[in-house]
């Protein structure tokens, strides 16, 4: 069974990522939630966002680093949105066995790298008409795809961001999330982390 290091979005520890916890731990697995915002929740993403653009990229990315400097190598990351990159950042500065992305990824340049571990496999899922969404997410695909990384995209109907957090009743699908949930668990049954 893995050890499932989860990165939230930028609206902190939400319902989606604790669903994602109690799922994964059903399965058997040890998921670890690594709350970089200090315990801060919002329901705003404008808000959310100034308080993440005041404390700066390279910092919140650092608290994942951080947050998971006592676990043995071999872990996996997930991340939700603005979490994503953050478990990019980690992926690409320890040895894990898998990347999990929901609602998008960043290119690799942004998380100080160069290349993509060929020994991690990536999972993405986003909505097809997610607001947010951008280049960032293709550009990553491309790097992981060179590199030789097994990688796979999955894209939802609907126009959810967090799609999986059924207290953003405007963006959440449960199907989407049963689904990507089954991805999920059979992706960790893969790569054995």
């Amino acid at each position: 069974m893995s050890i499932v290091a989860i990165f939230p979005s930028v609206l902190g520890v939400r319902a989606g990522e604790r669903g994602l916890a109690d799922a994964l731990e059903r399965a058997g697995h040890s998921p670890r939630i690594i709350d970089l915002l200090d315990g801060r929740v919002f329901d705003d993403y404008e808000e959310a966002g100034a308080f993440t653009q005041a404390l700066g990229f390279e910092e919140l990315t650092e608290r994942a680093v951080n947050g998971v400097a006592d676990l043995d190598d071999g872990f996996v990351v997930a991340g939700f949105s603005n979490g994503a990159a953050a478990a990019q950042r980690v992926a690409v500065r320890r040895a894990v066995a898998g990347a999990i992305l929901f609602a998008g990824a960043i290119p690799l340049e942004w998380v100080g790298a160069e290349s993509w571990p060929r020994d991690v496999a990536v999972q993405v899922h986003a909505s097809r008409e997610d607001p947010f969404w951008d280049e960032g997410t293709e550009r990553f695909a491309a790097e992981a795809v060179r590199a030789q990384a097994s990688f796979s995209f999955f894209a939802y109907p609907g126009a959810g961001h967090l799609f999986t957090d059924p207290t953003l009743t405007a963006e959440h699908s449960r199907e989407a999330t049963e689904v990507a949930t089954r991805r999920v668990l059979a992706f960790l049954d893969d790569v054995k982390g």
